[in-house]
């Protein structure tokens, strides 16, 4: 297929981008390289440095993409409270113009939602038809996003889906500033460096590796639409992810501990059995796998960039 990634050189699209060129895919990444980086797209992708606020209709006319994976995003739940005009900027908007290059080649559009910012606080993990109650402006911008998806299928008969991913962790993760707390705490630990834990420890997330993450992407082309939730169906405190992280780097660093940070999810669980039934995905990397291959990734230098 001829396929476009936007923010396919970031941490998880460039993934997607490795495993489209896998299965001989011909592929375009659009990135603006605001955080994605030029090296982490190989060589046998075209990349495209644009903006997604910017027009995409002669860059998509001139490639004709059947498909497009759009993964670029302002992922930062921090900027969106502070930056809240330009989050929606970056993820409504710039989703609304993909959608409008796309509708041009009649090519379908998967698109990278969020789970653990969609559903709120669970009692228990959450299907696709819980309610979304999200409470950072990036989440509900990603849910305004998914309304335009499934607003385009009901407007053109398009088969449009957005994927709800869980917390995505693995090799390319940046673990400064803000990104994603194995990437935090591994990275400190491979400085020699104390991680931080936030509260007592005990909130949790659904932690899915990016490889598979990459294949659940792929697996939505095709599909007749619909929303999915990506990730592993299991739920892992805090805690016990710094305790693996510790085991897979061989350290025996406490942790500083710090006051809970307002607004924080205590429990975050994706229900998968949909995405299982329709998509025919299950996550096959144990967690403590994914950490390892992360660990080995970081003190190797990044050499796998």
């Amino acid at each position: 297929m001829r396929v476009v990634v936007t923010g396919g050189a970031g941490f998880v699209g460039s993934h997607v981008v490795d495993a489209l060129l896998a299965r001989g895919d011909e592929v375009t990444v659009v990135d603006s390289l605001a955080t994605g980086k030029r090296e982490r797209v190989s060589a046998a992708a075209s990349l495209q440095v644009q903006d997604v606020r910017e027009p995409l209709e002669d860059l998509f006319d001139e490639v004709r993409p059947e498909a497009v994976l759009h993964l670029a995003a302002q992922a930062d739940v921090r900027v969106s409270v502070e930056r809240p005009v330009e989050d929606a900027d970056v993820n409504v908007l710039g989703t609304v113009r993909v959608l409008e290059a796309a509708r041009r080649h009649d090519a379908q559009v998967v698109f990278s939602s969020t789970g653990g910012a969609m559903y709120g606080e669970c009692d228990s993990p959450a299907p696709e038809s819980a309610q979304t109650i999200p409470v950072s402006p990036y989440g509900i911008g990603k849910l305004a996003a998914e309304e335009y998806l499934r607003g385009y299928n009901r407007l053109y008969g398009t088969t449009h889906v957005s994927l709800r991913y869980g917390n995505v962790f693995g090799p390319r993760q940046d673990p400064h500033g803000e990104a994603g707390v194995v990437a935090i705490f591994l990275g400190a630990l491979a400085a020699g460096e104390a991680p931080r834990i936030f509260g007592d420890g005990a909130q949790t997330r659904d932690y899915v590796y990016v490889g598979d993450v990459a294949r659940a992407t792929l697996q939505a082309l095709g599909q007749d639409g619909g929303v999915f939730n990506v990730g592993t169906g299991k739920e892992t405190s805090v805690l016990e992810l710094f305790e693996l992280c510790r085991n897979v780097a061989g350290s025996d660093v406490e942790p500083t501990h710090a006051p809970a940070r307002l607004g924080e999810l205590q429990r975050s669980a994706l229900d998968t059995s949909l995405t299982a039934d329709e998509l025919g995905f299950v996550a096959f990397v144990d967690l403590e796998d994914g950490l390892r291959s992360t660990w080995d990734w970081i003190t190797q230098g990044r050499s796998q960039e």
